[in-house]
């Protein structure tokens, strides 16, 4: 934990940290673990309050003592609460429910913009059943892919190799569950996040796994469980400067033609394709991408309609 709060020092906040309750503590040392979670996201090291705590299952035995140790001692320094295993979105809101009661009087109101975010993981058949009305929640402010426990699910029925490349990005099932999970964040203006990959010392893998996870399925970003796969995920989802420049090209000429339509390189571009090229930029910009002063001066316009 220290050491990925460091590299978030190094970096700055290009990538946020998730602190485990549910797979990071040691049976019996679970109110330790918390508290320790606690003491880190209130401390000092947390300089850019990008951190978040994944807590135990809403089932567990544990879920309202991690709320109570977390949420009630660090609530207005907490980023976001992961909420791992719903069964459904009847778990979300019984989850919620538990949440706001103990962030509410540590300071952290239940209404937009500034209640707790909560993440939800999609591991589960019901879940994913439910995904469009989880992601349809306002206070869920992300929804992940649990592969494992997807894959584990079916108990035996998909095969190992589904749970990395390539079997992760060619079995149907999983596939199906990708797209489905995804469609519902962005029908919603949801994060979708990616899946962790298990290969940990070959960043090559990592890069690609996170280069389809955008590109072919529309994840705007990715779980890492290892510090060193947070670089190459970085670049993956970070636009290449060639796009950066072509965007900042296609929405100077469209703001010169008062967001009219233009053509550019034999091409026709309209709103359209304006919202997709200013979105570059804006992608650009959270990644921490040094930008040309022109794209600088467009990112921060509002957004073409």
């Amino acid at each position: 934990m220290r050491k990925s709060m460091a590299l978030q020092q190094e970096l700055g906040p290009v990538f946020d940290i998730t602190f485990d309750c549910e797979d990071g503590a040691a049976a019996g040392n679970e109110a330790a673990h918390a508290q320790l979670v606690a003491d880190l996201i209130n401390s000092e090291d947390n300089r850019h309050k990008r951190i978040g705590a994944r807590l135990h299952d809403i089932d567990s035995p544990f879920f309202e003592s991690d709320v109570t140790a977390i949420v009630g001692a660090a609530a207005n320094n907490l980023a976001y609460v992961v909420l791992p295993k719903p069964n459904g979105v009847a778990d979300v809101r019984r989850a919620l429910e538990i949440i706001n009661r103990v962030a509410i009087p540590a300071g952290r109101p239940n209404a937009a913009p500034a209640a707790l975010p909560v993440h939800v993981l999609v591991e589960t058949h019901g879940a994913l059943r439910e995904a469009w009305d989880i992601a349809a929640l306002p206070q869920v402010e992300c929804l992940s892919f649990g592969i494992m426990d997807f894959v584990s699910s079916h108990y035996g029925a998909i095969p190992a190799n589904a749970m990395r490349t390539p079997g992760q990005f060619s079995h149907p099932l999983v596939v199906r569950a990708k797209l489905e999970m995804v469609a519902a964040c962005h029908a919603h203006g949801k994060v979708a996040s990616h899946n962790v990959t298990t290969e940990i010392k070959d960043s090559a893998v990592v890069a690609n796994d996170a280069q389809r996870a955008g590109a072919e399925f529309g994840f705007t970003r990715m779980w890492s469980i290892h510090p060193d796969q947070i670089k190459p995920i970085i670049k993956a989802f970070t636009p290449r400067l060639s796009e950066v420049n072509e965007a900042t090209n296609i929405l100077q000429e469209a703001m010169a033609a008062n967001w009219g339509p233009i053509a550019q390189h034999g091409r026709l571009h309209d709103r359209a394709s304006y919202r997709y090229y200013w979105t570059v930029l804006q992608r650009a910009k959270l990644a921490g991408l040094a930008l040309p002063e022109s794209a600088a001066a467009i990112v921060n316009q509002t957004e073409p309609h």
